[in-house]
């Protein structure tokens, strides 16, 4: 393996040049920090972990805080920050928080201290003592999907982008309007689930529709739990003609339900989700379309201008958008 002093031989530069080139550290020009990265770079040379810590007391490492690391959702954000960081020369640990047995053991370890540059959290609503916990570690942090008072986040909003949903199928005539959505109390705390459902209310209350709690069921916020809660729904007495999805997944098994019993979709009953998951177009399901890679991306860069000394925003909202497919149509009274 080349060493350090292969590169410095290369580069035509002293070893200690060549060693703070790398390390990205001050009183080395551009035009020799360019030379040694070429010699690196032509030699394969990769900095010894321990000794580039030891060195400059970064780890060139930002810890991810999931809590489901398989979700389509999760995964995306998660993407969409590596690729940024990556490109930055950072590498990613993920620490997934499945269960609240989990969530409580990582917070009381805290096993990203000494280990991370930087921590990401995903969708986690804080405790006033977990995003205690977070600031003492003293580095940049950055939530997407929540807020926490003096830590920067990015995310969308939940309650407009769901009571556009429901006003798409109030405009389209529909009266009686289900909603899959999450069992209450939601998992981990989740605020998200609450939030669309106040913008479900608010847009039943701006058409004059008195909520009814029997058209609601929890989905889960997967396929399956929301295919079992379609069935719920289409066996009332008088069944909803359309129905919000929290969640493109909830919103898939709805379909696979409805095709399953016969039901026309939209000619008998309107599904509309959220999300635009990649499968959203092929099965032709109306959604809400949210940057769920962007989110990523803009995390990723706050976390970057944090790193730099640069001062980040302090809460980026992106925007959604109502992605019309064939899925939802007139109320079958309005045809």
């Amino acid at each position: 393996m080349p060493s350090i002093r292969d590169v410095a031989r290369q580069a035509q530069v002293s070893t200690a040049t060549a060693s703070r080139a790398l390390r990205g550290l001050p009183s080395v020009t551009a035009q020799t920090r360019a030379r040694v990265e070429r010699a690196a770079a032509e030699l394969d040379y990769v900095i010894p972990f321990n000794a580039s810590s030891l060195a400059s007391g970064r780890t060139n490492s930002v810890g991810i805080v999931v809590p489901y690391v398989s979700r389509w959702f999760f995964g995306t954000v998660i993407a969409g920050a590596e690729a940024v960081l990556r490109e930055a020369g950072l590498d990613l640990v993920v620490y997934g928080v499945p269960d609240a047995a989990a969530r409580a053991r990582f917070f009381d370890r805290l096993p990203v201290r000494r280990r991370v540059d930087a921590v990401l959290v995903l969708s986690l609503p804080l405790t006033a003592a977990e995003a205690e916990a977070l600031r003492a570690l003293r580095v940049p942090v950055v939530l997407v999907g929540s807020t926490a008072d003096g830590i920067p986040s990015v995310r969308i909003d939940d309650l407009a982008a769901a009571a556009q949903a429901v006003r798409h199928l109030t405009g389209l005539g529909h009266r009686r309007i289900g909603l899959l959505g999450e069992t209450d109390p939601p998992p981990h705390g989740f605020t998200t689930p609450g939030r669309r459902r106040n913008g479900y209310l608010r847009a039943l209350a701006e058409a004059g529709i008195e909520p009814e709690p029997a058209l609601e069921a929890a989905g889960g916020f997967t396929a399956a739990a929301g295919e079992t809660a379609m069935a719920r729904l289409l066996a009332l007495p008088s069944p909803p003609t359309a129905v919000f999805a929290m969640s493109d997944e909830m919103a898939f098994g709805a379909l696979k339900t409805l095709r399953r019993a016969r039901v026309g979709i939209p000619a008998e009953v309107s599904v509309i989700g959220f999300d635009d998951h990649e499968l959203a177009g092929a099965l032709d399901l109306t959604t809400i379309a949210q940057p769920v890679t962007a989110q990523g991306e803009r995390a990723a860069l706050l976390l970057l201008d944090q790193l730099h000394d640069r001062p980040p925003a302090t809460d980026v909202v992106l925007g959604t958008e109502l992605v019309r497919r064939g899925s939802t149509g007139p109320a079958p009274a309005a045809r």
